[in-house]
């Protein structure tokens, strides 16, 4: 079950320790090594989310996973929430923890959709001129493809969302035919 509130204070919580310890850099390592392993393998989710697991049984298979890769700050954090049996919560405290840490470090996040793959030399080209005409220092561009989109793009920052893809332009298109009282009377 989502609890953004819970992880929010788990986040903040490793976080304040990471940096009390001197160790924040490690941490957000590590943080960005779990992030990629919820993403790419969705059975890790489902083995924290499972009722039918015991938390430690979570844990054994968790630092099997993990076993010699993680900081002991982070890996001991992670024991804390499978004795807590808060590890169903681990994919939001992580995300928690790295919306912190780039608010902390005034690191803005921009979506990049497109409909095929772009060259490194396009995406440098796009964080400049997002950094020109917004005046932000710190870009993490983050791009994914999706097909669909046929071509153009999708840009999310900041919360706001310019939809620059021929999807887009077709289902603007479809609307218009379909709230055209002409084509209604010729039918």
């Amino acid at each position: 079950m989502n609890n953004p509130r819970l992880a929010g204070r788990y986040a903040k919580s490793l976080l304040s320790l990471a940096i009390e310890q001197n160790s924040l850099e490690a941490v957000f390592a590590d943080v960005k090594l779990l992030q990629g392993i919820i993403k790419s393998n969705p059975d890790v989710v489902n083995l924290l989310k499972s009722p039918v697991i015991g938390s430690d049984k979570k844990g054994k298979i968790l630092a099997a996973i993990l076993d010699g890769k993680l900081n002991t700050l982070t890996n001991a954090f992670i024991q804390l929430l499978t004795r807590k049996s808060r590890e169903s919560n681990l994919p939001e405290i992580v995300n928690a923890f790295t919306e912190q840490y780039n608010e902390m470090n005034n690191i803005h996040k921009v979506k990049l959709t497109t409909a095929t793959a772009i060259s490194e030399e396009l995406k440098s080209a796009i964080v400049s001129k997002i950094k020109s005409d917004t005046g932000l220092q710190r870009i993490e561009l983050e791009t994914v493809v999706k097909d669909e989109l046929i071509g153009g793009f999708k840009l999310e920052m900041r919360g706001n969302l310019v939809d620059a893809s021929i999807l887009r332009d077709l289902q603007d298109v479809k609307k218009q035919f379909a709230n055209n009282e002409y084509l209604h009377s010729i039918r």
